[in-house]
């Protein structure tokens, strides 16, 4: 008997490996979930021996299955290597490329670099996604983005980390708040005040809990949390409602700031500045149309900023 495998049998094992799921995996290669299970259950058959196991609601790799998902992983690599060099070698600068963004550089900074970026190459198209920092980074390592910008640093070594722009974290009141009339509070005056946090995973929770850990005897434990909630959106809403006060990016309260709705304080002694990074991961090829907004990306930090 001879085993043979076709390149889209071995991305459809592979994407049900990486997501524990033929459902999720049949999402991400555009196939309906029975077709996706028919390509496993013939890839068995070919191969003569089980490859996946279902345990409850998720699937993992059989013995024989990690062994074909490391070899598989490394055809598929070279493939899309070769591919990338042939499309470079071709001048080829057409196509979607696919980023994930955290809320800031998301909402209120990647849009206006898109549209300047599609004037220069009206025949690339820029797919971005927003979620939390985390979730970037593991997507970026799943393969799913191929550029991710996020607003802190993690130690994963498996990432590559550019720094792009500043930017600057404030302490956001409403307009009318007690608070207001200052241009800076003592981080104990914080300790009575309602407070809006935003979710696990979110950059600028980890970059607040780093700056106020040091500066006052991790004073972040002692704050008065009313809500966790999941975006800068949400956060500001929460804030001109009157829920409570929050530590959000300056430039996600400009607007706020011009019309009086909030105000931004800052905190006494603390400087809470920080950068946003490009992201990559390092074992993948970059093909030219990433290449193309990356190092537009890399070269027009200027124009953002602050």
């Amino acid at each position: 008997m001879s085993i043979d495998f076709d390149f889209r049998q071995l991305e459809i094992f592979c994407k049900v490996v990486e997501l524990k799921s033929f459902s999720k995996a049949a999402e991400a290669v555009f196939l309906a979930q029975a077709s996706v299970s028919e390509r496993i259950a013939s890839l068995e058959s070919m191969v003569g021996i089980k490859l996946l196991d279902r345990l409850g609601r998720q699937v993992v790799p059989t013995r024989a299955g990690k062994l074909l998902y490391k070899h598989a992983n490394k055809m598929l690599d070279t493939k899309k290597t070769a591919c990338l060099e042939m499309e470079n070698f071709l001048g080829i600068k057409k196509g979607e490329v696919h980023i994930g963004a955290s809320t800031i550089p998301g909402e209120y900074i990647l849009p206006k670099s898109i549209g300047l970026f599609n004037e220069k190459y009206p025949s690339i198209s820029i797919v971005l996604t927003i979620a939390d920092t985390d979730e970037i980074e593991r997507r970026i390592l799943h393969g799913d983005f191929e550029l991710g910008v996020v607003g802190s640093k993690s130690s994963n070594k498996e990432l590559i980390f550019k720094e792009l722009w500043n930017d600057e974290l404030v302490l956001v009141v409403p307009g009318n708040h007690h608070l207001g009339k200052k241009k800076q509070v003592d981080i104990k005056e914080l300790s009575d005040e309602p407070f809006i946090l935003r979710e696990v995973g979110s950059g600028t929770l980890r970059i607040i809990g780093e700056y106020l850990d040091s500066s006052a005897s991790k004073i972040i434990d002692s704050l008065r949390v009313v809500a966790r909630l999941g975006s800068s959106t949400a956060v500001k809403e929460g804030i001109k409602a009157g829920l409570g006060v929050s530590i959000l990016s300056s430039r996600a309260v400009e607007a706020e700031l011009e019309t009086g709705s909030l105000n931004a304080l800052r905190i006494k002694g603390i400087s809470m500045l920080r950068k946003f990074y490009l992201i990559m991961d390092k074992r993948r090829a970059v093909s030219p149309i990433c290449r193309a907004m990356l190092d537009f990306l890399v070269s027009t930090p200027s124009l953002f900023r602050q």
